[in-house]
């Protein structure tokens, strides 16, 4: 039997994922991960990491397709010397201070998806494992989705297990309109409780909604959830689905739902990335308060 390794931290790592097709972003995800097109001047990947920095996360594992992994990689390791030479050179050493920013984040390990795992949101966790599987519990994070403001999900789910490690996981949830409950997986609380999970309800009818919390990608796990998250749990469509493990563990454990104190958006289809790019560029740019200007500028030369 594993040892749980000892740390000062009782959640020390997480896992982040990338490593679907992204079909709807086709062609440019053929080149580009999905998660490093920006937000801003910064790729979206690199928030989720430091949401993951605020929580005080020493390791972080990507998982990737085999075409994203170098990729990340490079973007987490490679000091483009020859570019800080240059500007060192033309008096402009502030603009390598946004990269010497990435080089200095927790320990990074990239891995791909295990190829003999079906398919389905489970399957890159399930393919990072053995990074944390002696941990005491674990952070999960779908790089889809991002987080405005703080404390980020990452700070609070770790400060709810803080609070209550006999927990057997904590998940995050965020409250949506009544009309939109159909596109979201809804939290359904067990009887006589209002923060514990019984099952998620996918997208169902308005007017039959457990709730209006909308469960997404940001977990944290105990290495127990891997008895459900393996090739023999698969759900519908004959896919690996982290929710149904949860699920699992919540029927014979206790699944905390924390609801965030931040804001979650989307960016899993063009659409919402737009949206999600035009928020963070509003308010976290320099030039955001021009966007309106330019919007309204451009809305009156539009001939329809």
């Amino acid at each position: 039997m594993l040892t749980p390794k000892t740390s000062t931290s009782r959640v020390r790592k997480a896992i982040i994922t990338d490593a679907g097709f992204a079909s709807r972003y086709l062609p440019i995800t053929k080149t580009v991960p999905k998660a490093m097109l920006p937000l801003g001047n910064r790729p979206i990947m690199q928030l989720v990491v430091e949401e993951c920095m605020e929580a005080g996360i020493e390791e972080i594992i990507i998982v990737a397709t085999p075409e994203g992994k170098p990729i990340y990689e490079d973007y987490f390791n490679n000091n483009v010397n020859r570019i800080r030479k240059q500007l060192a050179e033309q008096g402009k050493e502030d603009r390598y201070e946004p990269v010497q920013h990435v080089l200095d984040f927790p320990k990074m390990i990239v891995i791909t998806q295990d190829s003999s795992l079906p398919y389905g949101n489970g399957s890159p966790v399930a393919s990072a494992k053995k990074y944390v599987e002696t941990e005491e519990a674990f952070l999960v994070m779908y790089s889809d989705d991002v987080v405005f403001g703080q404390p980020g999900d990452a700070k609070t789910l770790v400060t709810a297990y803080e609070a209550d490690p006999s927990v057997d996981a904590v998940v995050m949830a965020q409250e949506v309109e009544a009309g939109v409950v159909d596109k979201y997986g809804i939290i359904h609380f067990k009887p006589e409780t209002q923060n514990q999970l019984s099952h998620i309800v996918e997208k169902p009818q308005p007017g039959t909604e457990p709730s209006r919390l909308a469960s997404y990608g940001r977990y944290l796990l105990k290495p127990s959830i891997f008895e459900y998250l393996n090739p023999n749990h698969t759900g519908l469509d004959g896919e690996l689905w982290t929710v149904d493990a949860i699920t699992q563990v919540a029927k014979t454990g206790r699944v905390l739902v924390e609801t965030t104190q931040a804001e979650w958006l989307t960016t899993g289809d063009p659409e919402n990335y737009f949206k999600a790019h035009l928020k963070y560029v509003m308010t976290y740019e320099k030039y955001g308060s021009k966007v309106s200007d330019w919007v309204n500028e451009l809305t009156s030369k539009i001939v329809i």
